[in-house]
Parts: C-alpha cells; structure tokens; sequence
C-alpha cells in the first residue's frame, strides 16, 4: 500500500493545488421549522373546548380590579383557567401603545380578523396600563369593549406579569370553519 502511495507523491511532485474557491458550498435546502408545540397546544384548545364543561356556573364575564377577565357562555372553566395562565401559545401579537382611540380601533379590529382567518388560536394584545392618559385608560377600555363585541372572540384575560400584566390580554378565538368546496 505504501508503494501506492509512494507513486501518487512522485506522480503529483511537479503539481501545484488549486488555490480553494471563495464560495460556499451549497447543499439541499433544510426543511423549514415546523411548530410542532404551537400545533400541539392550538388543537388542545380545540379539544377542549369541544368537551363539555363541569361546571354549569360558568361565570359570562367578570371584572375585578385592574384585570380584564371575558368568558363566553359555554366555554370550559378548564380552558378559561389555562388562556389566565398563558398555558396556550402565542401565534401573534399587536402592541397598541401610541396610537390614539381611531387607529387603534382599526388596527384591532384588522388584528382580530386576520388571526381569526389564519386559524391562530390564542393572541396577545398590548394595550398599556393607561398611566399616561388623562382620566381613564382609553386604549384598555377600547380592548374591553370591542373583544367583548367581536364574535372571534372566546374569552380573553390579562396576562401574566412576563407578558404584560394588566397592560395587555390573551385573547382566545373560535376557531376558523372550513366551508366544504
């Protein structure tokens, strides 16, 4: 084996190496991400809500404090509790800060449309806390009002602290109705 080698040395004595070239290598194309948790996490949502709730005293809406809390008639306590404790996975969010009442309202309401279109089934708004508003925090009372309205819209919580707190809501839609072809 060693003579093999030997006569590929002497062989290429006089050869001088192609300088490498300043490209790099292509391969095959990965094959994108696939969001195996949110997918996971959207279609518990909608197992949940398909399974009849325990308890009969399911609570319409409710308001305490600072916390904007919705449900609507019929869905699950258990699903109500997970949406307040952001067990369900984000698909998109919209920050509502600077803008005034008008915009905000369009911007909402196109927000909710879309996701309800893509099938997301949990989304977060920021609307802010309101400090800096004079009176009452307009931009929060707007997302009270319109979610409540918006018949997307399941129920939606204030999140938690990491998310937002009292500044912002998860906000749980229907799912989309595929109509037959």
């Amino acid at each position: 084996m060693s003579s093999d080698k030997d006569a590929f040395r002497e062989a290429m004595s006089g050869v001088t190496p192609l300088t490498p070239p300043n490209q790099a290598e292509v391969g095959r194309a990965k094959a994108p991400a696939i969001p195996r948790q949110t997918i996971k996490d959207e279609r518990r949502v909608l197992s949940e809500l398909d399974r009849p709730f325990e308890d009969p005293s399911v609570i319409e809406s409710l308001e305490t404090g600072e916390e904007l809390l919705f449900s609507r008639t019929g869905l699950s306590p258990k699903v109500f509790r997970r949406l307040r404790r952001g067990h369900y996975s984000v698909s998109s969010a919209l920050d509502l800060h600077h803008m005034d009442v008008e915009t905000a309202a369009s911007c909402l309401g196109k927000f909710i449309e879309r996701a309800h279109e893509r099938g997301h089934g949990c989304v977060r708004i920021v609307h802010g806390k309101g400090l800096r508003s004079r009176g009452r925090p307009k931009l929060k009372l707007l997302t009270n009002r319109f979610l409540r309205r918006n018949k997307s819209v399941l129920a939606f919580a204030s999140c938690r602290p990491v998310d937002g707190g009292t500044g912002a809501v998860y906000v749980l839609l229907k799912s989309r109705k595929t109509t037959p072809a």
